[in-house]
């Protein structure tokens, strides 16, 4: 068994009693459908005037003569209300079983779909939920090498496709191969020396479809990794559509698109080919096999009169009836390829390991009492340390500054302190309790972050807001827009509070969205604030607001602050000067203006440059 059927098993144990209704149903489907065509015979029979003449009720003697019991019971009621009616009667019980035995067939063949389509819809939900938990679970290190778009198409195509042909398998195992089946149960009955001819044909067509569906899963996965590379594409190019737009590079975006547009186009006719090729080619496998039936079935009829005509026209029937399965199978066995390909690449998603968990005995600390130590910590992301053997105390209630130039390891601090990221060598602690030890959820309750790119969602400014206390009321979400200096912009716009921001906040400038940042975190109200470049990419003006904002919130809290702009810093408590991961300079801004060496460079520098 294929590992991916193996894995997708669990998830539909849940919808156990659909699966045994769904099977149930498909019996029944197959059992009518060769009822139906076997029902054809008395019709010929009493149609052609040759019916059997049986006078009397027949005696059941058990379910291994059920077949001519049935066939004797019959041909009783055929008899009696020919001669008690007319044969008018007898043929309009016969052709009335016929459509009684198909509506059944249909009925059971609407009823196990039913069952089906919540199976499929069932999963398909599942799938998606058990997905994105684990989308949002896994760790940034992840994003950083995979792209967003290809993530999108295995969330939305691919899981989309599992539903779509995986589950075709219950088509595939039961309802087809059943009635295949029941026909040749039949069709043995009537003639076994015909019948043989079938036996032959099976295998043979079932050697050449499966030839040309060979290599259908590689290329099908070839494909669905073309559409998560197109996703990709467009994903980015609308999240750059300023820059795209600025460097008349819109046609360089196209090319882009358009190679990989053409590269799925190549794919999918190509499997398109295989699949259209599936049904046709059963059908024309089974015509020649029906061919060589009618013609030395012909002979067994009018040669050698060992065969009753009424039912050769039955078998023929029959042997019909296997065609539209077989073509069913052959079909459904190409598109389950299309689904294990596709399954293939959601459980590659599910089932990366998360590096960055909480452990199983990990304790939960309710709030920061003392001091926050890094110790000896030596970071890279790739090869090279951006940290080395760097080491930091920040006691409750101050405000530590992290200045040094781009690439000094600034910024991976923030991300060490949060958990984004986990330390290569050494350790962080709060209260001296290791952060690997903690539960992440209360150590980001204790940690408010403001990032130098405001993220802002699609939605309004409450919402926005409130992510960092869902049950804040409005007066409180206002408050922290006062203290954020926020309010005095957010009173005048059309709906307040309730104003939509558009997507990632593109209604607003980036001074404002960066105060709604400031907003978020002061709503949180957590006792450690880290600020990460949380204003160097304003305008002299917004920095001014900001930067009240920002001291506001600073208030009888732990601040760790992470600047390129000097001038935001100097009334911090301890300013720490870092240059290649480690620590070189640290002291109060005059004590460091004093030591005349590389943070008194920087001040000059941007003295100078302003």
């Amino acid at each position: 068994m294929d590992e991916n059927i193996k894995k997708i098993i669990p998830f539909a144990k849940k919808y156990k009693i659909h699966v045994i209704w769904n099977i149930i149903h498909n019996i029944l489907y197959a059992l009518f459908g060769t009822l139906g065509m076997v029902m054809i015979f008395p019709v010929l029979k009493v149609l052609f005037g040759n019916e059997e003449k049986v006078t009397k009720l027949p005696e059941y003697h058990g379910i291994s003569s059920i077949d001519s019991y049935l066939n004797d019971t019959l041909f009783y009621y055929v008899n009696y209300f020919s001669e008690s009616h007319g044969a008018n009667y007898a043929l309009l019980l016969t052709v009335s079983l016929v459509v009684l035995t198909f509506l059944f067939k249909n009925l059971f063949g609407y009823l196990g779909l039913q069952h089906l389509t919540k199976i499929k819809t069932g999963v398909l939900r599942d799938l998606r939920q058990k997905m994105f938990k684990k989308i949002i679970e896994l760790p940034i290190p992840y994003y950083s090498e995979k792209r967003k778009g290809d993530v999108m198409a295995r969330m939305l195509g691919d899981v989309n496709e599992v539903q779509n042909s995986f589950f075709m398998i219950l088509e595939l195992i039961i309802k087809e191969p059943l009635t295949i089946i029941f026909s040749l149960i039949a069709m043995i009955n009537i003639s076994w020396k015909l019948t043989l001819f079938v036996f032959i044909f099976i295998p043979i067509s079932g050697f050449i479809i499966s030839k040309i569906g060979k290599s259908l899963k590689g290329k099908s996965i070839r494909a669905q990794q073309e559409n998560g590379h197109l996703i990709s594409i467009v994903e980015e190019t609308l999240s750059g559509l300023k820059v795209i737009k600025g460097y008349n590079a819109e046609n360089f975006f196209s090319k882009t698109f358009n190679s990989s547009i053409n590269q799925l186009y190549v794919l999918t006719n190509s499997i398109g080919k295989k699949n259209n090729l599936a049904s046709p080619m059963s059908e024309f496998l089974g015509i020649v096999v029906i061919s060589i039936l009618l013609f030395y079935g012909g002979n067994l009829v009018l040669v050698e009169k060992s065969l009753d005509g009424s039912l050769f026209i039955a078998y023929i029937g029959l042997a019909y009836n296997i065609l539209t399965p077989a073509k069913g199978i052959a079909k459904a066995s190409y598109q389950v390829k299309n689904g294990l390909a596709a399954a293939e690449r959601v459980f590659e998603v599910l089932e990366v390991e998360n590096t960055i968990k909480d452990k199983e005995d990990a304790v939960e600390l309710k709030d920061f009492k003392n001091e926050i130590h890094l110790k000896n910590i030596t970071f890279s992301y790739e090869e090279e340390p951006v940290l080395r053997d760097f080491s930091l105390t920040i006691p409750k209630g101050k405000t530590i500054a992290l200045v040094g130039q781009s690439g000094s390891g600034k910024s991976t601090i923030a991300n060490l302190l949060t958990r984004f990221y986990d330390v290569n060598i050494g350790e962080i602690s709060i209260d001296n309790h290791n952060i690997k030890d903690i539960t992440m959820e209360s150590l980001r309750d204790l940690t408010g972050l403001v990032t130098q790119d405001s993220i802002m969602f699609n939605g309004t400014i409450k919402d926005n807001i409130r992510l960092g206390n869902l049950d804040a009321s409005d007066d409180e979400i206002i408050e922290a827009l006062k203290i954020a200096n926020a309010y005095e912009f957010v009173k005048d716009l059309p709906k307040g509070i309730h104003t939509n921001i558009g997507d990632s906040g593109n209604k607003l400038s980036g001074g404002q969205k960066q105060r709604l940042s400031i907003a978020r975190a002061v709503l949180k109200n957590p006792p450690i604030m880290i600020l990460d470049e949380a204003t160097s990419a304003l305008d002299t003006e917004s920095e001014k607001f900001v930067q009240v904002a920002l001291e506001n919130m600073m208030q009888n809290r732990t601040s760790i602050v992470i600047a390129h702009r000097l001038s935001t810093i100097q009334k911090a408590d301890t300013i720490v000067v870092m240059q290649k991961g480690r620590i070189v300079e640290q002291g109060t801004h005059e004590e460091l203006i004093t030591l005349n060496g590389t943070y008194n460079k920087l001040v000059t520098m941007q003295s100078f440059e302003s």
